[in-house]
């Protein structure tokens, strides 16, 4: 018999990771604090529950949240066909009552004999083999353990997230290359701003209204090194152009001048495909951030890669913690999924507890774990987590301008997300296959 798995956490990652692990043939003892305890998000008392929102967002191989949950139901997941099961009219989206899903998936890990579920808090780090799955409202006693063992300095208690576009997106002649003063490489991209588009963009920023934090979030201070960036251009008109958008150092090409202000963007990844907005963490609705930051004339056709946010979330900075294959660099077997490794959504947070169980699987079997390609959307979430500068990594979701670049004449939108989804698929496929014959 296997080596049994102790799975803390009851959320979306440990579900689907006890369920996987269990699905192989290997003993699973989940830990889960409810109904005993809640954190100040949950409500019910089962498991797999859905904080927020019922949405895990759209089903359509066109986008990358329907792909990506192609990907993992290939994989082999084991909570997606479940959302579907108990899913709600909403077009092209996967809606669910959330009432009724973490119903099932507590009727499915009770339904297995492999599974033993205990109700209790865990305050220390269990031993080997283990998967840590507690979310980003780890307890006081656990997240001091695991700051404990990774050491400090590699654990966030909040997210302050600037939005990131995809390169191909931007709009070329409105950009250019330069660091300030010209000291170093020219790494960043730089987009100017007359006065009368600051002035706009800057008056839109004050009047935006921001997300309202959440109940459990009340309290939670700004530090000033790293404001809202409507929290700055509400200070004053001229704020944000002696902040985040200080054109100093700076000279447009075109003008031969200084720019009035200037958005700077910084690379998120090796590839150069995902750009951050620098000094740009925001707490505005979605539809706000599209259209405010539009109004830059190098940001006017931006695809958003991640949108900025800023609330309560206790993470790991992945890239000096893990290994890409989720496990801790400080001891073999600790194993970590779902949100707290830095993933962003419901979606992404299966896929994480799914691909901990795969590759902790690996390792009881004597096998070496292998990442998905990088060009799935599962391969590249993993690979630009563990890929972000140690220190100042921050929480992603998947989106296209992860994956590798198209080879061939660029193409229109639509044609590009199609072409993206079948070069997938057929990469996974291939990867899948290659895995079935070296397990058999």
């Amino acid at each position: 018999m296997s080596a049994r798995v102790r799975i803390v956490g009851g959320g979306l990652a440990g579900c689907e990771a006890a369920l996987s692990l269990a699905a192989q043939g290997t003993p699973v003892l989940m830990v889960e604090q409810k109904p005993l305890r809640r954190s100040p998000a949950h409500r019910l008392d089962g498991p797999a529950e859905l904080v927020c929102s019922n949405s895990l967002k759209s089903v359509r191989l066109d986008s990358a949240s329907g792909l990506f949950k192609e990907e993992l139901k290939r994989l082999g997941s084991r909570l997606l066909p479940l959302a579907e099961a108990c899913a709600l009219p909403a077009g092209a989206a996967l809606a669910v009552d959330p009432a009724a899903f973490s119903a099932r998936v507590e009727q499915a890990l009770d339904a297995d004999p492999r599974i033993e579920r205990v109700s209790e808090e865990v305050v220390s780090l269990p031993e080997s083999p283990c998967i840590v799955a507690t979310g980003p409202l780890t307890g006081a006693a656990l997240s001091a353990e695991i700051e404990a063992h990774f050491g400090q300095g590699r654990l966030s208690f909040y997210d302050a997230i600037a939005p990131s576009v995809s390169r191909e997106s931007l709009v070329e002649g409105a950009l250019f290359t330069a660091s300030r003063y010209d000291k170093g490489e020219a790494d960043y991209l730089n987009a100017p701003l007359d006065r009368a588009t600051y002035d706009a963009f800057t008056a839109a920023l004050a009047a935006a209204e921001p997300y309202p934090a959440k109940d459990f979030e009340a309290g939670v201070p700004y530090f000033e090194s790293c404001l809202p960036v409507e929290v700055i251009a509400a200070r004053g008109a001229e704020s944000l152009r002696f902040g985040p958008f200080r054109p100093v150092g700076l000279r447009d090409p075109v003008t031969g001048r200084r720019p009035h202000a200037v958005l700077q963007l910084r690379r998120e990844n090796a590839e150069g495909s995902v750009w951050g907005l620098v000094g740009c963490q925001t707490r505005l609705r979605i539809g706000d951030q599209q259209r405010i930051f539009g109004m830059i004339p190098a940001l006017a056709e931006a695809e958003f890669v991640r949108y900025g946010a800023m609330h309560r979330n206790f993470f790991l900075d992945f890239p000096s913690t893990l290994t890409p294959f989720q496990e801790s660099r400080a001891r073999a077997g600790l194993f970590f999924a779902g949100q707290m490794t830095g993933v962003e959504g419901y979606v992404e947070s299966i896929g994480s507890g799914l691909l901990a169980a795969r590759h902790l699987a690996d390792r009881l079997a004597g096998r070496s774990p292998s990442l998905p390609p990088a060009e799935t959307l599962t391969g590249a979430l993993l690979r630009f987590l563990v890929g972000q500068t140690p220190g100042r990594s921050q929480p992603m979701n998947v989106a296209f301008g992860l994956l590798p670049a198209l080879d061939g004449p660029r193409r229109g939108k639509g044609a590009r997300k199609q072409a993206y989804a079948e070069r997938s698929l057929a990469a996974l496929d291939a990867y899948l296959q290659e895995s079935q014959d070296l397990r058999a």
